[in-house]
Order: C-alpha cells, then sequence, then structure tokens
C-alpha cells in the first residue's frame, strides 16, 4: 500500500488560498489499497466520477483528512502531519493492512520537510524518496528559480541571458543592462517562486511585443529612460521579492516562442524521462496543454530531452527525489532554451500519467492526444452536474469505444459562495481532427464574457481595466 498526501507548496514558502479542488487531483494516482490524506473530505460527485475512469473501487481505499489548521479545510496546514490525533489515526488505519511496514511507498504532492516529519514519525521515512533532503527545506532549494539559473548554468543547459537580483539597485541595474541586450524591446521579471506565469511581469517599451501569449500573467509599460525602469522597481520589488525575502530573475523576453517541457523521474539509481508536452497560453493565461508532445522537429526534441536529462541528473545530484518538470522555449530559429524547473508533482504528471496513458490509452491505435483546458474566465460553469449534463447532450462525454470525449479533472467547487465554479478538463481526440471543435462546442454554451473581457493580471472575474499592473 502506499500513503498519498494531497498537500501544496508550504504557505511559509508562498501564501495560498483554497486548493481544496487542485489537490484532489490526487484521486486519478490512487491505486487499491492505498491511504490518501487531504485537507478536506473529497468531493463525493468527483470521487464517484473519477474512480469509475481508474476502475479503482470507493471499498479499496481508505481517505483521511488532516486536522484543520491556519487554512481550515482549504489548505492543508504542514503542521497538521504530525499533530499527534492524526499520527494516532493513520496508525490505527495502516492497522488494519498489515502496520507501517506494509506500506510501500509515501507520495506527496509537493515535497514538504512536513511529509519527512510526517513519515518518520510512522517510523517509514525510508519510504519517501528524497526525505532526508526535504526533512531540511529541499522542497524550496528545487523550487526556486533563482536556484534554477544556476543549476542550468552549471549543468550546461542552455537559458536565456538574465541575472537574479538580491537587491533593488541590482534589478536597476540588469533591467538596462538586458534592455539595451534585447534592443530595448522587452525583459521579463520573475518572482522566485510562483506558477502558470502568475508570478512573471513583461515589461515593454516596444507596445508590439505586449503579445498575449508569453507566460507572464503581469505586463507594464515601462517609462522612457533609466528613470522609468527605477520608477517601476520603486513600484514592483516589494511584490517580485516578497518584500525581500526571495531573489527575483530579469531575463530577455524572447518573442514567437513556443512553451514545451519534458518531465522526469529522479530515483536514487539515476533519472529517467517521463513525458514531454506543450503548455499554450491565451491572453497571457496558461490556457491548456497537449501530450504528447507534437509538431516539433527531431533535432527540438533531441535538445528537450538532452537538457531536461541534465536538469534531471543535477536535482538527483544534489538529493532531489520524484517526478520534475524542465520547462523550454523553442525560439523561432528551432534553438531550445530552459526557463525553469519545476521539482515536484507538477500540474501535468496526473494528465499523461494517468488519464493520457492509462484511460486514454494514447498510444494504442488509433493514435490519441489529450489536452487539458482550464475552463476560461470568459465561460460561466455554475455547478459540475450542469457540465456534466453539456457534455451529455452536446455528445462530448468521453466514450472508452472510441477513446475520445471530455473527462473533468478535477472536482468543480466554487471559490466563493454563488460564484462560478473554476476546474480543468480534458478532451481526448485524434491528431487528424485535433480539439478545437470540441471546445469550441463548450464555449457555445458556456462563455458569458467576450475574449479579452478580463485582465489576465486579475484575479478570474475581474473585468480589465488597465494596461499597467
Amino acid at each position: 500500500m502506499r500513503i498519498l498526501v494531497g498537500n501544496h507548496i508550504d504557505p511559509s514558502i508562498r501564501a495560498r488560498g483554497d486548493m481544496r479542488a487542485w489537490t484532489q487531483r490526487l484521486l486519478w494516482f490512487a491505486r487499491p489499497g492505498d491511504l490518501l490524506v487531504l485537507c478536506c473530505e473529497p468531493d463525493d460527485a468527483f470521487l464517484d466520477y473519477a474512480l469509475a475512469h481508474t476502475g479503482v473501487k470507493r471499498s479499496e481505499l481508505a481517505v483521511l483528512v488532516a486536522p484543520a489548521g491556519a487554512w481550515g479545510d482549504q489548505l492543508l496546514d504542514p503542521a497538521a502531519l504530525t499533530a499527534p490525533v492524526f499520527v494516532k489515526a493513520v496508525r490505527a488505519a495502516l492497522d488494519t493492512a498489515g502496520g507501517p511496514g506494509a506500506v510501500t511507498e509515501v507520495f506527496a504532492l509537493w515535497p514538504s520537510a512536513s511529509v519527512a516529519r510526517f513519515a518518520a514519525a510512522l517510523g517509514i521515512e525510508d519510504r519517501f524518496p528524497g526525505a532526508a533532503f526535504f526533512a531540511q527545506g529541499g522542497g524550496e532549494i528545487g523550487n526556486n528559480k533563482a536556484n534554477f539559473r544556476a543549476l542550468a548554468a552549471a549543468a550546461g543547459v542552455p537559458i536565456l541571458p538574465g541575472r537574479v537580483c538580491r537587491s533593488r539597485a541590482e534589478a536597476i541595474a540588469a533591467t538596462g543592462e538586458l534592455l539595451e541586450l534585447s534592443g530595448g524591446g522587452a525583459v521579463v521579471v520573475k518572482q522566485a517562486h510562483n506558477g502558470a506565469g502568475v508570478g512573471n511581469q513583461l515589461l515593454v517599451r516596444d507596445l508590439e511585443l505586449a503579445v498575449d501569449h508569453v507566460g507572464a500573467r503581469h505586463l507594464h509599460h515601462l517609462a522612457p529612460g533609466e528613470d522609468g525602469i527605477a520608477a517601476y522597481w520603486d513600484q514592483r520589488w516589494p511584490w517580485a521579492s516578497e518584500d525581500g525575502r526571495w531573489p527575483v530573475v530579469i531575463e530577455t523576453f524572447a518573442a514567437g516562442a513556443d512553451a514545451v517541457y519534458s518531465e522526469h523521474y529522479a530515483a536514487d539509481t539515476g533519472s529517467e524521462p517521463t513525458e514531454m508536452g506543450r503548455l499554450l497560453y491565451v491572453g497571457r493565461r496558461l490556457s491548456h496543454q497537449v501530450v504528447p508532445l507534437d509538431g516539433v522537429s527531431d533535432p527540438v526534441r533531441a535538445a528537450l530531452l538532452e537538457g531536461g536529462t541534465r536538469l534531471a541528473e543535477a536535482y538527483r545530484a544534489f538529493g532531489y527525489r520524484g517526478h520534475l518538470s524542465a520547462d523550454a522555449l523553442v525560439l523561432p530559429d528551432g534553438s531550445v532554451v530552459f526557463t525553469e524547473v519545476n521539482a515536484q508533482v507538477s500540474g501535468s504528471l496526473h494528465i499523461y500519467q494517468q488519464i493520457a496513458r492509462h484511460v486514454v490509452d494514447v498510444a494504442a491505435a488509433p493514435r490519441r492526444q489529450v489536452v487539458e483546458y482550464h475552463v476560461p474566465p470568459t465561460w460561466t460553469v455554475p455547478d459540475f452536474d450542469t457540465f456534466l449534463a453539456a457534455l451529455d447532450e452536446t455528445g462530448l462525454t468521453y466514450a472508452p469505444a472510441t477513446r475520445t470525449g471530455v473527462i473533468v479533472s478535477m472536482p468543480a467547487i466554487p471559490l466563493a459562495a454563488g460564484a462560478p465554479v473554476q476546474f480543468v478538463f480534458c478532451i481526448a481526440y485524434d491528431p487528424a481532427t485535433g480539439y478545437d471543435d470540441a471546445f469550441a462546442r463548450l464555449g457555445e454554451r458556456f462563455q458569458t464574457l467576450p475574449a479579452g473581457a478580463v485582465d489576465a493580471s486579475e484575479h478570474v472575474g475581474h473585468t480589465a481595466v488597465s494596461f499597467s499592473s
């Protein structure tokens, strides 16, 4: 049996809100006999829905809800894992399945020190890969974008020109230098800890570079000259550095690039590639991703695999164990540069490992691919049942016979009373026909705001009000 922990990035590193829906993607990884640890009771409708696709029975799983902490049931409090009452409950659950000795693996969505302490409290730290490293805060080390640049440089992996800055003065100097290097057009500012472009801001002087495909949620039009740069950093240094807590990355902007990734697994004996995919942005928001990767040349595929492997080995060498994603850009000239490593269970693992390979079996004939979409902020979906009914009415419900259709990837839980639900869903499709038609049919049903009505830099549902943020 395994213990699966549905946690997220430690709040001590980066504050998060309601993560109940996102962490329940853990259900896709469940196998018969597993014990799942969640921050809340699993959504009944989604639990039945996911298990119906994976073939696992409810009776074959044990689910424990960790004690509510500072975030209630919206996020697993790291301290809750080692609360004596919870450790006792876990021991009792294990006793019914042969005791702690029956545990083969501790699997966590986020490699937290709290999970290492939890495993140690149960006497099974050897079942949590990388436990010694994670117990000393290794999760933060492996997911810091500033650390990534140093490690990539040491591993000889190509990265964009850029600087790691630890003061406002350094940031001012680096911005000027990198703007000059890029011909004065644009640079990207990156927080050390954030994801899906939410912690990135595109600084532009040339308005033609204010494109919507870039993975930078925020956008700022720089005023002319050195004064414009200084004014920007006077305003944005506290945001970029989390009030001076973390270093800030500044890179040249790669216009016209495609976002791809190479995922790997780092074990004691070595690393191995697990999947490649593509990320697509609409209105500067991460919109969807496709697996397996297609539409790239053999040299691009080889460069992506080589660089991803080098990074996986570098991270493995300093103690990281588990799944990791090496994110990269394919530049217009066909070269590949790497932008970050997510040393954690990424938002892609459930798509390719469980849905694409296990449920859809994309490698079987006829060949299939899977795209996962975020519900666009211009759609209004009231609840899970309404979305499932729409799939039935439009003929888009996943059909095992054809291995095509829509599979909802996580529960549809509203973030506020009466608010529309936000979630992700997969479309399994024939590569010869694509997925645009299926997505368009759902858009006809649920789109209530015109495209572009929501500012990418704002939270979902806020209308666009300004160019600069």
